[in-house]
């Protein structure tokens, strides 16, 4: 089977590119090498999967439809696994009209790309943003969505509704994976976990927004990637599952956590609530449980344990 994967440079596709490669399929890969946070990081991602030979990399932006259509036309693809986006809530809040252009323009060239050439099997990543400041607890895939509070969140919803539309038009199989703040090794440095433990090693203030009552369900990237291959294998008419831990970690919590791993106490520089946050995130994960077989297994201090052996790794080589 061949796999069309977008975004394959950065933590979440370079880490399921890796598991797709070991079953013996292939993985035809698509990245911009955007530089919203370090290329050296992307780089390094990929050293496992540039040394497969079932893998192939096309340096191109997905809005880039020629060349798009010119991987469709060299590559037979079975599925393509969509999770190229622009990233990050408050970025969204200064740049909306580029997360527009990628996150929604992007993710139509790919749907049109997939009908010219008779691809009808898909992936979508969403997010957890999705769900704003939704007062229902835990998060369901049939709660309402039309309340987000940052652009990202908007263009999410735009991606999902593109999906629909071509599956009700053209009989894709599409299911939109909906992840819970994904974290582990490679994690971008721009959240929280990279980001605090970069800081309090560096002894650098951390940003505390609101009274530290904000809580996240963090979700290891071993669980996401088993969420994903799951998913690939029941692929059929439109769904929708949430890929959480189904467990909430407050954000004094996670700060204690870090600090007993790293050994290192933290500077707080406490600071509003920012627009665009959300205030909690939680997965009802039942849907995924029954219909694909998702189990996530990740005690949340291990996890963040083995993000900080990657971390104290790989730091000098990155920043």
């Amino acid at each position: 089977m061949n796999l069309l994967v977008t975004g394959v440079a950065g933590f979440i596709g370079s880490h399921v590119c890796e598991q797709i490669v070991k079953t013996g399929d292939f993985v035809i890969g698509i990245d911009n090498f955007d530089n919203y946070y370090s290329t050296k990081q992307k780089r390094l991602n990929l050293a496992n999967l540039n040394a497969s030979s079932n893998f192939v990399l096309y340096e191109t932006d997905i809005r880039n439809k020629g060349r798009l259509f010119e991987v469709f036309l060299k590559n037979k693809i079975d599925i393509v696994l969509h999770l190229a986006a622009k990233a990050g809530i408050r970025p969204s809040l200064e740049n909306a009209t580029d997360y527009y252009s990628v996150n929604v323009d992007g993710t139509l060239a790919i749907l049109d790309a997939m009908k010219n050439f008779n691809v009808r099997k898909l992936l979508f990543a969403s997010s957890s943003s999705v769900y704003g400041n939704n007062q229902k607890i835990p998060f369901s895939e049939s709660d309402q969505v039309d309340h987000p509070i940052s652009p990202y969140a908007s263009t999410k919803i735009s991606g999902e509704l593109l999906c629909h539309v071509y599956s009700h038009l053209y009989g894709f199989d599409v299911s939109c994976l909906r992840f819970f703040t994904v974290y582990g090794p490679r994690q971008r440095p721009d959240l929280a976990i990279h980001k605090f433990t970069r800081m309090i090693d560096m002894g650098i203030p951390i940003p505390i927004y609101g009274d530290g009552s904000t809580a996240r369900d963090y979700t290891y990237i071993d669980d996401i990637v088993q969420g994903i291959m799951n998913a690939i294998k029941y692929l059929e008419g439109y769904r929708i599952y949430n890929l959480g831990e189904s467990r909430v970690i407050g954000l004094d919590k996670l700060v204690s956590t870090i600090e007993e791993l790293l050994h290192k106490k933290a500077i707080l520089n406490r600071l509003p609530l920012q627009p665009g946050d959300m205030k909690v995130t939680y997965a009802d994960i039942s849907k995924a449980r029954n219909e694909i077989g998702y189990n996530p297994e990740y005690d949340f201090s291990d996890g963040v344990e083995k993000f900080i052996e990657w971390y104290r790794v790989n730091k000098e080589l990155i920043y």
